[in-house]
């Protein structure tokens, strides 16, 4: 890791991309942005730190997931320009699970219903046809048990309940601590966003406990007709 902060050109944000490459295959992982400081960090401390441009801050990658990326080594481009991160991952690069945010044609071919970027909810309200929220949770609801019911293989969900109550909690945890976050920025479309990744979570978390939604009804309606309280 010899790369010296002084040579990098940052861009006019004080932003430089970095590739993150698994250091055994060089598989691509992620693609992440840089500033000098989380540059200085991830030299520092031997574990990839990126610059968030949503949530304009500091990241330590696997701080909350434990899914830490050590560093073997950082690369410079000729350019000086974009660097090059490879890293000995202890867990899945991508938010959604996977191994490496870039997936191939075919495993997106191959899952048709989009869950695995829990696109069912969180596009909804960019969608013209917007529909009721009501028919929509209860549609991803049947989608998760199907799910959980048939496992098949490259599904999120699938990972989700593979993984058991821990994951799933600490994935509801995380969804929770952005929505926090997201809130502070003041972004709508960042703050929607964040809803929508916690209520598919919550529903898995439902699923896997045997929480229908119709229960979680009659518990509203009971404290709808107590009044305000």
């Amino acid at each position: 890791m010899k790369t010296a902060i002084g040579e990098v050109r940052f861009d006019e944000a004080g932003l430089v991309p970095a590739v993150v490459q698994d250091a055994r295959t060089r598989e691509v992982l992620t693609l992440a942005y840089m500033n000098a400081e989380s540059l200085k960090r991830t030299l520092e401390d031997g574990e990839t730190w990126f610059w968030s441009r949503s949530r304009s801050e500091l990241w330590h990658k696997g701080a909350t997931s434990g899914n830490t990326q050590r560093v073997v080594e950082v690369r410079l481009d000729c350019d000086g320009d974009a660097i090059v991160a490879l890293v000995e991952p202890a867990g899945p690069a991508c938010h959604t699970g996977a191994r490496s945010c870039f997936q191939s044609e075919t495993e997106n071919e191959s899952d048709d219903i989009a869950d695995e970027s829990v696109a069912t909810v969180k596009d909804a309200h960019q969608s013209s046809d917007v529909r009721d929220l009501g028919s929509l949770l209860t549609e991803l609801y049947q989608l998760i048990k199907m799910r959980r019911r048939e496992m098949p293989d490259g599904s999120y969900t699938t990972y989700l309940f593979r993984e058991g109550l821990d994951k799933i909690l600490k994935k509801v945890g995380e969804e929770s601590a952005e929505i926090i976050i997201a809130a502070k920025n003041e972004n709508a479309h960042a703050l929607t966003s964040e809803i929508s990744d916690l209520l598919y979570h919550v529903m898995v978390l439902m699923v896997e406990r045997g929480i229908s939604l119709e229960q979680v009804g009659v518990e509203l309606a009971r404290r709808g007709g107590k009044g305000s309280e």
